[in-house]
C-alpha cells in the first residue's frame, strides 16, 4: 500500500482515493485481486512467452531459462509471478521444476473479459438508446427546461 507521503514525490501533494489504491474491501475484492494478478502476469511479454512454451508441454525451469537472454533468476521470478497468478502449475519431479500452464486461468481471463465487453455492450446500448431519444423531438427531455 502506498502512502499519501510516498506519492508525495510525484509532483507535490497528491490526493487519492483510498479504495482505487487499496481495493475494495471484500469478497469481491479478493476475486478481482486474482484478476488483477492475472492480468498484470499476462501484461509481460517474456511471461506470455513462457505460457505459450509452457502450453506446448511440460518445461523445466532451467530449460525455460536457457530460451531468453536473462538469468536464471529472472526466469524463476518470470515463472513464480505467473504461478501466483495461478496461470502456470510448477511440479517437482526428481531434480527438476516442471512448469505446465493451467487451461483453468485461461478461461477465467476468458470470462473477465467477457463481463467486461457484456457491460460496455450494455452501456453503448443504453447510450445508442439516449441518443435516439433526444434525436426524436416527440419524446419529452427532462434536461430541457420549459419553454419561454
Amino acid at each position: 500500500c502506498r502512502s499519501s507521503s510516498a506519492l508525495q514525490g510525484l509532483g507535490g501533494g497528491i490526493t487519492y482515493n483510498q479504495m482505487v489504491v487499496d481495493g475494495i474491501p471484500g469478497e469481491a475484492a479478493g476475486a478481482e485481486e486474482g484478476v488483477d494478478r492475472l492480468f498484470q502476469a499476462l501484461a509481460d511479454t517474456t511471461r506470455r512467452d513462457i505460457l505459450r512454451r509452457c502450453a506446448r508441454g511440460d518445461l523445466s525451469v532451467s530449460r525455460l531459462a536457457d530460451a531468453y537472454p536473462m538469468s536464471f533468476a529472472a526466469v524463476q521470478k518470470h515463472v513464480a509471478v505467473l504461478e501466483r497468478a495461478g496461470l502456470v502449475v510448477k511440479e517437482r519431479r526428481g531434480r527438476e521444476q516442471l512448469v505446465r500452464t493451467d487451461p483453468g486461468a485461461v478461461e477465467r481471463a476468458r470470462q473477465a473479459l467477457d463481463e467486461l465487453e457484456t457491460a460496455w455492450r450494455g452501456r453503448v446500448e443504453r447510450m445508442s438508446r439516449l441518443l435516439a431519444e433526444d434525436a426524436d423531438p416527440g419524446v419529452h427531455n427532462p434536461t430541457e427546461g420549459p419553454e419561454r
